[in-house]
């Protein structure tokens, strides 16, 4: 086993990025092993159940993710259900509700089918930057504004 193998799989209190599983990945010989020892990083294909999961992960409830992303209860209620499909900005609202990491945000939109933020555009650039500050959404919102861009819709719906 490679050094860098072994230093992942011995250091259990850290989670693996995704460049150390990709790095993984090329490295081994046999993918169901890889599957098996790395289960508990792998993504549901299921948004809905991710986003669940999330909750639970993040000790949050449903009427603060509701609170916190400035949606409409129904609404995040039909997301969590799995009844809606959310456009990109809803989800990024979401990810606010939610006080999500901009990478948990990134992965997010990766199980959505949505383009993720992307740190060259001006606007994604705003938004992850906030993400990362942990700001909430009206002070990303107020971001956005004063960089004259289009705020994060949380029309309702």
């Amino acid at each position: 086993m490679k050094l860098d193998s072994y230093i992942l799989s011995s250091n259990s209190d850290r989670t693996p990025s995704t460049n150390d599983l990709e790095h993984e990945i090329k490295t081994v010989t046999d993918i169901e092993d890889y599957l098996f020892k790395n289960k508990a990083y792998l993504l549901t294909q299921n948004l809905s159940d991710h986003l669940n999961m999330l909750l639970i992960q993040k000790g949050v409830s449903r009427a603060d993710v509701v609170r916190d992303s400035l949606l409409h209860r129904t609404y995040i209620y039909q997301i969590f259900s799995g009844k809606k499909t959310a456009s990109r900005d809803k989800l990024i609202a979401i990810a606010f509700g939610m006080h999500l990491s901009a990478e948990e945000t990134q992965t997010m939109l990766k199980l959505s089918g949505n383009r993720t933020l992307y740190a060259r555009d001006e606007r994604d650039a705003i938004l992850l930057f906030a993400l990362s500050q942990h700001k909430t959404i009206m002070e990303a919102n107020e971001l956005l504004f004063n960089h004259h861009l289009d705020v994060l819709d949380t029309s309702k719906v």
